[in-house]
């Protein structure tokens, strides 16, 4: 009977790597077979604590289990909040949809939508007051906070300055437009472009760039927001305490949050110009009134350059992707940076470029890479070696195979789901390099704003750079 159980299809949201072993077989039929008298609460719980490739074998051992998995709305629920950190359920399958099996739990539907994330759609966000608006500008730097407002600050403009306003833009409570646009005077931080800031329980941390004369900073700022009924957004700015040292001045580097307190920093331009190849953590007090730099040293860490990308991706693990190294030449490698037990380290993630769909050109600089629902991360533009620059949307998924972490310099290969090109419907952006994006909490709706595209210098000329100020939505299709 598991023979025969075994043949049958639960619709298996076509995950990769399913072994064909015999042995492995007979394990997992041996194990559901034990399960099987087991209460359904009891069943449920333990799925609850196993991997989805594992739930799925055993929905194939017997009637049962395939029974569960297919009409579970508590078990699908549970799935979709725990792999996809996704809460609003109300986005479930239609029952008018086209999926294959259109007698399964509407939760089950939407857990094999985002697993197969296919493309996103984009839309150009309306300008309410075109008075009122940030200018054209790249690497500058877009947050989201406090569930519904926009940061943005500073960044490089035409005739080569660096601007120091700072911008509020305020959501609709559906995310999908901007109500206004709200010009912040604060007159600190300085001017500069290539800096980092990131968010840490509603306030904005800020490190770094590069000001009006090229000078790299290495200065730390505080950003704190307060809501009034009669002012609107307030945002007062204040330079962080530093308990010890900090690292080089630089601009150019990646940053970003992690673990709930701390700010990480990589690489970068820095005063001498040469590429930088660092890795320190900012780890901040309670009531943000000090703070402390150190620097992360080990055997193996990420060769120096400028441009890439720092993305938490929850947990203990930060990916690093791209950039520019010492040589100019642009990078596509993948680092995973991890905190667990209570060690702070870098492992390469590898993975075969023969194996990457679509003729991806993977080396990037100047890219977009956000953390998006599942734990994914979304990659979006940059430019190739040639500074051709990109308008294009993948999907770098570590998860694809779990990584077998080692105390030495690599982890194996990490096979060949790792990254997944999306279509994009609506709008079609500009290529763009050095723009910036953020996504809402959820993150099904990411904010891109700004950055480098090709433009005409004079009609007589070859095409030369512009900066853009164009913003639009992205939104994530399931």
């Amino acid at each position: 009977m598991a023979e025969e159980n075994t043949t049958q299809n639960d619709d298996d949201l076509t995950l990769q790597n399913q072994s064909s072993s015999s042995s492995t077989t007979w394990e997992y039929n041996t194990w559901g077979n034990g399960m099987s008298i087991l209460a359904e609460d009891q069943l449920l719980l333990i799925f609850m604590l196993l991997p989805i490739q594992s739930i799925l074998y055993l929905g194939m051992t017997c009637k049962r289990f395939r029974s569960l998995l297919s009409h579970s709305d508590t078990l699908w629920e549970s799935l979709c909040i725990r792999d996809w950190k996704f809460q609003d359920l109300g986005v479930a399958a239609d029952d008018d949809d086209d999926d294959d099996d259109v007698d399964c739990s509407k939760l089950k539907k939407m857990y094999k939508r985002l697993h197969q994330l296919q493309s996103v759609s984009c839309r150009v966000l309306s300008v309410p007051d075109p008075d009122v608006y940030p200018g054209p500008r790249a690497s500058h730097s877009l947050n989201f906070l406090s569930g519904s407002l926009l940061f943005l600050f500073g960044g490089g403009s035409d005739g080569g300055r660096h601007l120091d306003d700072t911008w509020i833009g305020y959501l609709s409570n559906d995310l999908k437009r901007i109500l206004k646009w709200q010009l912040v005077n604060t007159g600190v931080p300085s001017g500069r472009f290539g800096h980092s800031c990131v968010v840490i329980c509603d306030h904005l941390i800020l490190f770094g760039g590069i000001n009006d004369n090229g000078i790299r900073q290495n200065d730390t700022w505080v950003g704190e927001i307060a809501l009034h009924e009669t002012l609107g957004v307030t945002l007062s700015w204040r330079l962080l305490d530093l308990l010890s040292v900090a690292p080089p001045p630089r601009g150019a580097h990646a940053g970003c949050a992690v673990d709930n307190n701390r700010m990480l920093i990589h690489g970068g331009i820095g005063l001498s110009g040469l590429r930088l190849g660092d890795t320190w953590v900012l780890d901040i007090a309670e009531n943000f009134a000090f703070g402390t730099w150190h620097e992360v040293v080990g055997h193996t860490l990420p060769v120096a350059r400028s441009g890439h990308t720092l993305t938490y991706i929850g947990g203990t693990q930060t990916i690093l992707f791209g950039g520019r190294g010492l040589g100019y030449e642009v990078l596509n490698d993948v680092w995973l940076f991890d905190t667990s037990e209570g060690q702070l380290r870098w492992v390469q993630l590898l993975y075969e470029l023969g194996n990457v769909p679509d003729g991806f050109s993977l080396p990037r600089v100047g890219h977009s890479a956000t953390l998006i629902l599942g734990g994914r991360v979304l990659i979006h533009g940059g430019e190739d070696m040639y500074r051709r620059r990109k308008n294009d949307f993948w999907v770098l998924d570590i998860t694809a195979r779990s990584i077998k972490m080692q105390s030495t310099s690599t982890s194996q290969r990490t096979g060949t789901h790792m990254w997944r090109r999306l279509k994009s419907d609506g709008f079609i952006p500009n290529c763009r390099s050095f723009h910036r994006a953020c996504a809402d909490n959820s993150g099904r709706y990411l904010y891109i704003f700004g950055g480098m595209v090709d433009g005409l210098v004079q009609p007589a000329e070859a095409f030369g750079l512009r900066f853009d100020g164009e913003h639009f939505l992205v939104e994530l299709v399931i």
